[in-house]
């Protein structure tokens, strides 16, 4: 297991470095899933966008943006994990015998994640109940009830709004498909993580057509509970040999849920308050999550609104259409690589002047109405 080697308490920034992550190695996501993806009415990879003007401000040698401003139809990439979880269940019960009539498919959401549930469901002709904490965009919820999904508006904070997800759900006829995972509760948020390979898949493809097919040397990845950062290691960190890179993620100051846990040791839950990156406003990693990210992550780093927002605008800038959640992949770079202490920490990643990033934009503007308002 990585050890911890520096939490730098003495510098200003919230980040927490360990070694070893890049010899740690687990096993791959299923083949099958991209294939699946590939099959599904409206299916493109998402833009790999090349920002060299920021590469060489940052000393870098190539610096890349995976833009999942528009998914499959949707502004955000957490479609992926839901399409083939309930590819999964709805198979599953078929198989058991259960697959008479619509299933209501339960969760919670910050936004993204609940309107893809939302929309597999009504494509496939089954019932939604979404849950949603406070804090989130009128929008926002207009965009999950748009999609035919019953949405129930929780007063208290995203895990109040994953509890009440998971009691509705022992109701008949109804499955919690939710994206994150707690011990009793595992399986379905496994098969979330694995939908998630086929942005990593792309990545592979599209580094590998604009000349960079040795791989990325750090990929920088938003992070709310950890279940897309699950798939981002389990995706470098399964190959048996050769160049394997180093990953950060990134988190807002206000629910640094696994920076703390890294920081720890230990995975703990952290009081959160308000954010403009709602969907990584989340308290608790997943279980199933955090021994991936504490064997398999190089380094965490928290940032403000204030910086999600300045990368927010400076991906526009770019073409990039990216909301707070997306942008802090480049907020937490920035973080990383200037300021006191930029000469331990890119020692620490392993980053030099011929250096290629890549960073994952996970949502675009038209998924937080609220923060773009309010910016």
């Amino acid at each position: 297991m990585p050890q911890n080697t520096a939490s730098l308490r003495a510098l200003p920034l919230p980040w927490s470095a360990r070694t070893g992550a890049r010899t740690w190695r687990c096993g791959p996501a299923p083949a099958e899933v991209r294939d699946f993806h590939a099959a599904l009415p409206g299916y493109a990879a998402t833009p790999l966008v090349e920002l060299p003007s920021l590469a060489a401000e940052l000393g870098l040698g190539r610096v890349f943006v995976k833009d999942e401003s528009s998914r499959l139809g949707l502004p955000a990439f957490k479609v992926l994990g839901a399409s083939w979880a309930v590819r999964r269940v709805l198979a599953e019960r078929d198989a058991s015998g259960e697959g008479e009539g619509p299933v209501t498919l339960v969760t919670a959401t910050d936004g993204n994640h609940g309107r893809a549930v939302a929309r597999v469901a009504r494509l496939l002709g089954q019932n939604a109940r979404v849950f949603v904490p406070r804090g989130v965009h009128p929008r926002a919820v207009s965009a999950i009830a748009s999609e035919g999904a019953s949405v129930t508006e929780v007063a208290g904070p995203y895990d109040d709004a994953v509890r009440l997800a998971a009691q509705a759900a022992a109701e008949p006829g109804a499955v919690l498909v939710q994206d994150t995972a707690w011990p009793g509760y595992e399986r379905i948020p496994g098969w979330i993580v694995e939908g998630y390979s086929t942005l990593c898949t792309e990545i592979d493809e599209q580094l590998a057509a604009r000349g960079a097919g040795a791989g990325p040397d750090l990929v920088a990845v938003p992070v709310g509970v950890g279940s897309l950062a699950q798939a981002v290691v389990t995706h470098y960190r399964s190959r048996p040999s050769g160049h394997a890179p180093a990953l950060l993620s990134v988190e807002p100051e206000a629910a640094a849920c696994v920076l703390r846990s890294l920081t720890r040791g230990a995975p703990v839950s952290v009081t959160t308050g308000d954010t403009a990156m709602a969907g990584l406003n989340c308290g608790t990693p997943s279980s199933i999550a955090w021994p991936y990210l504490r064997d398999g992550l190089d380094a965490a780093v928290a940032v403000s609104d204030a910086a999600a927002s300045r990368a927010t605008t400076r991906l526009a800038s770019h073409g990039v259409s990216s909301g707070p959640c997306g942008a802090a992949a480049l907020a937490g770079l920035e973080a990383a690589l200037t300021g006191p202490g930029a000469d331990e920490r890119r020692a620490v990643l392993g980053l030099g002047p011929s250096s290629v990033v890549v960073l994952l934009s996970t949502e675009g503007v038209a998924a937080n109405p609220g923060a773009v308002e309010g910016s």
